[in-house]
């Protein structure tokens, strides 16, 4: 029996469960030479600011044990290039294009994203409201409900039609109590988590190995804690409030997907997994599909949140 494999997040319908994350996967069509993009459900783009950012200095990224830090500081082309460049890219795909929108400001979120609501061609955006390595905005907002509640607010008043999805930060007491604000202030889905803050050091010279010093750690290293946390805000919130939880955090294979999707992730993102094999997030999409093949699970959304 072939699978269903099809699910609806906030209105946005996926073929696959499975969507790149961003920052790893470029604004669009960067991959699309080395995974069938067909295969996938979507792509969440790398964020996108008001004006462009050089981003950090380099040093930017540092393998560890079980993932990688990286220090990137939003490095993107701003906006403008943004509409010129990559509007008419994402116009010609087939797969629902998500993107990710940060910020120094709350006016800045909301400004980029009415610059974008209307073209037709965003799925959704994702409010980058917990990035670790950056010196303004970033995780300042996603630490305090209230600024949560603010820039939700402002990105929906911005957004009109187009689903607005928060993506949260592990760097709190009570993330269930963020996600809370976030959905109250109209959130139409959650994207958790984001990466970890940490930093490596070269021993010989004593000096941090990346130029910002620290980075945010991801890859298999914090996926016990995605899904601790996915589990977490679907049984607090997010399944009783009807709200779908992207789920992310570590995943290198359709095993490592299904922890995140079996504790409440309605759809999933590879992140970290890519920079290791490029077309990883299709092949967890096979392995997943797969999965329900061999134990006859007729359709894909009945393992959302099936943890016993």
């Amino acid at each position: 029996m072939e699978p269903d494999m099809s699910i609806d997040i906030a209105g946005i319908h996926l073929a696959s469960p499975v969507l790149t994350a961003s920052g790893t996967c470029g604004y669009a069509d960067e991959l699309e030479g080395l995974l069938d993009l067909d295969a996938i459900g979507g792509l969440i783009t790398k964020a996108i600011t008001l004006r462009p950012c050089a981003g950090n200095r380099p040093p930017r990224c540092v393998e560890t044990d079980a993932g990688m830090l990286n220090s990137i500081g939003l490095a993107n082309i701003g906006l403008e290039r943004f509409i010129a460049e990559k509007l008419p890219i994402i116009r010609r795909m087939r797969i629902p294009v998500i993107v990710n929108v940060a910020g120094q400001t709350v006016e800045e979120y909301a400004s980029v994203i009415a610059a974008l609501a209307d073209s037709g061609v965003i799925a959704g955006f994702e409010l980058n409201v917990s990035c670790p390595n950056v010196k303004h905005g970033g995780i300042a907002f996603g630490t305090d409900p209230g600024m949560v509640a603010d820039v939700t607010c402002a990105a929906k008043a911005s957004a009109g039609q187009v689903p607005v999805f928060v993506k949260l930060t592990p760097m709190v007491t009570d993330i269930t109590a963020i996600a809370k604000a976030a959905v109250e202030a109209g959130a139409d889905g959650l994207s958790l988590i984001n990466t970890i803050p940490g930093m490596a050091i070269d021993i010989q010279t004593r000096r941090a190995i990346l130029g910002n010093r620290t980075g945010g750690l991801s890859g298999p290293a914090i996926r016990p804690v995605a899904v601790y946390l996915v589990h977490k805000v679907y049984t607090g919130l997010a399944r009783d409030a009807g709200v779908p939880i992207i789920g992310t955090g570590g995943i290198m294979d359709a095993a490592d997907a299904l922890e995140l999707i079996m504790a409440g992730a309605a759809a999933v993102a590879v992140g970290t997994g890519t920079f290791v094999d490029p077309a990883c997030a299709m092949k967890v999409s096979a392995g997943i599909r797969q999965y329900c093949i061999q134990h006859g699970i007729g359709r894909y959304i009945d393992l959302v949140g099936s943890l016993r």
